[in-house]
Formats: structure tokens, C-alpha cells, sequence
């Protein structure tokens, strides 16, 4: 259970891209101030819990509903994923300030919990079985998620002990871990469907 939670743990911690999410949290908030930043956060934070676990734990059922295999999902999914990962190579962000409240739409979603990790939420739904596997992946959930919190909240900080330059390392990274998933998750999908 432990190994598994970790497992999980930081297979959303990477899914949910950190660090892009960092800086799209900076690029959209320069303009306010570190106690409005840190109320943004928050706000952030509970939206994609909400957002998460519905598609954790509803991810079968609309499987079923629109009649989807879970391996053709897992190719889909790690396309989108591998996406993802080259956007993050070479990430081209134009926000608008315009917008009061921007903690659900864009940060939570599309930014943290965008079309990728929507899909690999999906898939992993679809894998867990009893009810204590998906408590085990809930609970990696929300840790993966408070670690972004924290993160987000530290984010004037971090701004400027890393710097820019730092920042765009950390997301290079990101997008070479999540490079290695959606391969993984496509390889996965693709035996699956030649098996059936």
C-alpha cells in the first residue's frame, strides 16, 4: 500500500505539471498582491481536488456511457500526455488579466488538470478496483495536489530565489518525466488492443 501510495504520489505530482503551473500562476497574478496571490491559491487548490476526484472515481462510468475501452483511452490519453510534454519544452503563454476570478478556469482547468491529465485520471480510475485501492489513490491525490498548493503559495518566493531561468529548467524536467508516461501509457494501450 505504501509503495503504491508513492507510486501514484508522484505520478500526480508530475501529471499535474508543477512548475508550468507555477508560472502561469505568476505571468496571471503579477499584477496583485502577495495576500491576493496566496487567496488565489487556495481557491485553486480546492477547485482541482473537486475537479480530480470526480474523474478518479467517476472515470468508469463515463467510460461506459460512451462506450470507450479503457485501452483506447490509455492511447489517447498518452498522446495528449506526449502533447503536453513538448509544449512544455518550449511553452509560449499569453494570459489576459482581464478576468476576476481565474482560480477554476484557466488555472485549475485547463492549466493543472488540462486534457492529459483528465485522460490519465481516466485510465487510472479504470485500473483500480476495490474500494481501498481507490482510497490509497485519493489520498496520493490530494498529497500530490497539497504539494502544488504549497508550491503556488510559495510563489513570490520562488520567483525570486529561482528565477525565470530556474523556473523553465524545472518545467524541462517536468516534460521529460511526462514524456516517459504517456509512452508508457501508449505502449500499455496499444499490447492491450492487440491482445483483444
Amino acid at each position: 500500500m505504501v509503495s503504491t501510495y508513492i507510486s501514484h504520489g508522484l505520478k500526480f505530482f508530475f501529471l499535474f505539471t508543477p512548475f508550468f503551473a507555477l508560472s502561469m500562476f505568476l505571468a496571471m497574478t503579477a499584477d496583485r498582491t502577495p495576500k491576493e496571490r496566496r487567496a488565489l491559491a487556495h481557491r485553486v487548490a480546492l477547485a482541482t481536488v473537486v475537479i480530480s476526484a470526480v474523474l478518479l472515481f467517476f472515470g468508469p462510468f463515463i467510460f461506459s456511457v460512451f462506450g470507450i475501452t479503457v485501452d483506447a483511452f490509455r492511447i489517447g490519453a498518452g498522446l495528449l500526455l506526449m502533447l503536453t510534454a513538448i509544449s512544455l519544452m518550449n511553452p509560449k503563454v499569453a494570459v489576459g488579466k482581464d478576468c476576476e476570478d481565474i482560480s477554476v478556469v484557466p488555472l485549475a482547468m485547463p492549466v493543472i488538470v488540462g486534457p492529459a491529465s483528465c485522460g490519465a485520471l481516466m485510465v487510472l480510475s479504470a485500473d483500480l478496483e476495490t474500494f481501498s485501492e481507490k482510497l490509497v489513490a485519493m489520498a496520493a491525490l490530494v498529497t500530490a495536489l497539497g504539494c502544488i498548493w504549497v508550491i503556488l503559495l510559495l510563489g513570490t518566493w520562488i520567483e525570486r530565489q529561482l528565477g525565470t531561468r530556474g523556473i523553465s529548467i524545472l518545467m524541462r524536467l517536468t516534460a521529460l518525466v511526462l514524456a516517459a508516461l504517456s509512452a508508457q501509457m501508449i505502449m500499455m494501450g496499444v499490447t492491450g488492443f492487440l491482445k483483444t
